[in-house]
C-alpha cells in the first residue's frame, strides 16, 4: 500500500556549483558546521545535489543505503509502513538535519520511507568518501555520535508513551516539547498536519482535532491561525 501523496522518484540532480559555496549545504549542518572553511570545501566537493517535488519519494523501503542525505531547503517526513499498511510517522527533518546514517558504518537497505513534504533539495555524500571524513576528522564522528544519541533518547521516550498515556497526555507532551524548542514564546506553530501528528502519536487526525479542541474549551491553550497554538497553562498541561 503506498502512502498518500507518493509519487515516482523523477527527481532533478544538480550539478555541486548550483548550491554556490559550502554555506549553502555544509556550513548548516552540525555535523559539520564546526570543522574550519578548508575542510568545508574539502567535504563540499564529494557532495551531490538533488531537489524533490512536494510528495516525492526520496527512498523508499527496501533501497540500497548507501549515503548521507542532508537536508539543505525544504522539509522530510521519515516514515514506517505496517505490514497492514499502517503509517507510523518516525520523524520531520528540517535544514540542517540528517538521514542515512546507517549507511556509514556498513551496507544495507532503507527500513523506512523518505518523501518530501515541500520542494526539497538534499545534499548527498557517499559512504566510501564520507568514511574518509570520520577518519581524518574525528570530531565528525563525535557529533554524529551525539545525534545517533539524541534520536535513540527520541525513540524510547515514544515508544514508553504508546505503552503508557493515554492520548491527552501525548499530546499534551508533544506541545510543551514544541514550547520548549521556542525558548522565551508562548506560541508556536505546529511543525506537521494533523495526519502526521495523528501518525507521530499513535492515533487519529479527528483524536487529535477533538482533544485540541478539548484542551482549548479547557483554558489550557487556544488555536490560531496557521497550525499555531498559543499555550495559556503550561503547569496545567504538563499535568493531565
Amino acid at each position: 500500500m503506498e502512502a498518500e501523496g507518493q509519487q515516482s522518484c523523477h527527481h532533478h540532480r544538480e550539478d555541486q556549483h548550483s548550491l554556490g559555496t559550502h554555506k549553502g549545504c555544509v556550513s548548516m549542518v552540525p555535523i559539520f558546521n564546526h570543522l574550519e572553511e578548508k575542510q568545508m570545501d574539502e567535504i563540499m566537493k564529494t557532495t551531490h545535489a538533488a531537489s524533490y517535488k512536494k510528495g516525492e519519494i526520496v527512498y523508499h523501503a527496501g533501497d540500497q543505503s548507501d549515503s548521507l542525505y542532508i537536508v539543505s531547503k525544504g522539509k522530510i517526513r521519515i516514515y514506517r509502513l505496517s505490514e497492514s499498511g499502517k503509517e507510523q510517522l518516525v520523524r520531520i527533518l528540517l535544514p540542517g538535519e540528517f538521514t542515512g546514517e546507517l549507511a556509514l558504518f556498513k551496507e544495507g537497505i532503507h527500513e523506512a520511507f523518505a518523501q518530501a513534504m515541500e520542494d526539497t533539495r538534499v545534499c548527498m555524500i557517499k559512504r566510501t568518501d564520507l568514511q574518509q571524513f570520520l577518519l581524518r576528522y574525528p570530531s565528525i564522528s563525535l557529533k554524529i555520535l551525539s545525534e545517533f544519541s539524541s534520536r535513540l533518547e527520541q525513540s524510547e521516550k515514544q515508544t514508553a508513551r504508546f505503552a503508557t498515556e493515554k492520548v491527552e497526555t501525548r499530546i499534551a507532551l508533544f506541545l510543551a516539547e514544541c514550547l520548549e524548542n521556542e525558548g522565551s514564546s508562548s506560541e508556536f506553530a505546529l511543525p506537521m498536519n494533523k495526519k502526521d501528528l495523528a501518525s507521530y502519536l499513535g492515533t487519529t487526525p479527528e483524536t487529535i482535532s477533538r482533544k485540541l479542541t478539548e484542551l482549548e474549551s479547557q483554558g489550557y491553550i487556544k488555536q490560531k491561525a496557521r497550525k499555531r497554538i498559543e499555550i495559556l497553562d503550561l503547569d496545567g498541561l504538563l499535568l493531565i
